[in-house]
């Protein structure tokens, strides 16, 4: 699903696509998750901004969840994942306007679960908490969306999470020796969440994630080979 928003000086189009998320223990999908891509388009103005501000932010979030919603469409035993903003939920005059709205359209309390990305990993793990309170009131789980980094994940002990998700897109996890860095960082993250959701993992790399502490998967889409 793609649709289009405007910001200061510059057009924004945003594609929101539905991913099951696998119960490594289990091997079995038991969410969808929405990753979303933003790209500009059009001219751009001489005015415009380098970054988007906290206005672009929460409208780009509140749109994703108008239509993540139609997209994921939740019934009765489902649950999903949705992405948002960590400045627009916590810097926002309307900072639960999204939990509000998302509450009148959820099946169930717990069926939807929020993926925080744009930068979590930097503040302190109080900040973390709190953020994770006012979730916990609203009976609705947090996932941290955080940078691939070792230090970082350790950084977070003592937070209390949902889950923490790591893309793995930005991790090399092929080879032998690339996979003994990633057993490391998917170890760190274990050390501070209890859950750990990795993102675009390789479907040969199932196992030894599961083992190295890894609780769910979205996994990459492999390109077919000719031999």
């Amino acid at each position: 699903m793609t649709f289009s928003t405007a910001t200061h000086g510059a057009d924004l189009s945003i594609t929101l696509a539905s991913q099951p998320v696998f119960e490594l223990s289990s091997s079995t999908p038991v969410s969808r998750r929405l990753r979303r891509s933003i790209r500009r388009t059009g001219d751009r103005s001489p005015f415009e901004r380098k970054t988007l501000g906290l206005e672009d932010l929460t409208r780009i979030d509140a749109l994703t969840l108008q239509h993540g919603l139609d997209l994921l469409r939740l019934g009765p035993g489902d649950s999903g994942v949705l992405p948002a903003f960590w400045r627009s939920l916590t810097e926002g005059r309307n900072a639960y306007a999204l939990l509000c709205a998302e509450a009148q359209h959820s099946l169930r309390p717990d069926s939807l679960l929020v993926e925080v990305v744009g930068g979590p990993e930097h503040v302190r793990p109080e900040a973390v908490n709190d953020m994770a309170d006012r979730f916990a009131l609203a009976s609705r789980g947090l996932i941290l969306h955080i940078a691939p980094d070792v230090d970082t994940a350790l950084g977070l002990r003592g937070a209390r999470l949902s889950c923490l998700a790591i893309d793995f897109a930005g991790v090399a996890h092929q080879g032998a020796r690339d996979w003994q860095a990633a057993v490391d960082l998917i170890a760190a993250a274990r050390a501070a969440c209890a859950q750990i959701l990795l993102l675009n993992l390789r479907p040969e790399r199932a196992l030894g994630a599961q083992a190295a502490g890894a609780t769910h998967a979205v996994f990459c889409a492999l390109e077919p080979r000719t031999v």
